[in-house]
């Protein structure tokens, strides 16, 4: 695994990077005494960002459930009405189990702690890894109550270790070619980082062995639906669609 460059001031920052240090141990990091010409992680003002050195005057990629539009979403985004609720099916029952299998920078999940699910992340990327590790940490020392109820599971671990959950939550990397002009500067910088997940296919077989009641794939709205697999149904929207591969009643096992 390559190196991770990381930018910090070591004395402005001392409470981040202990906070942090535990994860970053866990990852090959390469300090940093000036930007780098490339991608790299830049430790300012409290928080780890994705930084472009050849753009440094452009916004980094951070994971903000503070302030952010994670928390704009979630406020204002149409709690139980809306479609990931739906699809996942907190619009029928708020106490789930949730596995988000391909967390990203943590925005839906974020909006499914926020309805009441009990969600695990699972990231396998280490740059995305740092970010959304200092992103959590950052809402729980601000005691947002939906932050408690997401747990980063540990950067080795992948789905067929994790064990059975109520809902398997899928949204892999999947780039839109010839709408570059309609991603914003951040998401492009990260699809930059990430690429596309060569191997979403084969997450599909493994979450339906590990939910108990449905899996959920997030898919752009024109995408073909994952290994050639049609889902039960599917919620449409004007950008994403969620194939909804149902494996039992949400409210079969409610108490």
């Amino acid at each position: 695994m390559a190196s991770i460059p990381v930018l910090a001031d070591h004395s402005q920052t001392p409470s981040l990077l202990r906070e942090t240090q535990s994860v970053l141990s866990a990852c090959d990091v390469q300090w940093l005494q000036a930007p780098a010409e490339g991608l790299f992680l830049r430790v300012e003002n409290g928080c780890l960002g994705l930084v472009d050195g050849r753009a440094l005057k452009q916004k980094p990629v951070v994971v903000d459930f503070v302030a952010g539009k994670a928390r704009h979403r979630q406020l204002y985004g149409g709690g139980r009405s809306q479609a990931i609720a739906k699809a996942v099916g907190l619009h029928q029952r708020s106490q789930l189990d949730v596995i988000d299998a391909t967390a990203g920078l943590g925005q839906d999940a974020f909006v499914l702690a926020g309805l009441g699910a009990q969600v695990r992340l699972l990231e396998r990327h280490p740059w995305v890894y740092l970010l959304l590790s200092d992103g959590l940490a950052r809402a729980q020392r601000e005691g947002l109550e939906a932050a408690t109820r997401m747990t980063l599971l540990p950067l080795a671990q992948d789905l067929e270790s994790v064990g059975a959950t109520d809902v398997v939550y899928l949204d892999p990397m999947f780039p839109e070619i010839g709408r570059k002009s309609a991603v914003k500067k951040p998401m492009a910088l990260f699809q930059q980082l990430v690429g596309g997940d060569d191997d979403a296919d084969a997450l599909l077989p493994v979450a339906l062995e590990t939910a108990r009641l449905r899996v959920v794939v997030k898919r752009p709205r024109l995408a073909p639906v994952l290994a050639g697999q049609a889902p039960t149904y599917a919620l449409t929207g004007k950008s994403n669609r969620f194939d909804i591969y149902a494996l039992r009643s949400v409210l079969s096992d409610a108490s």
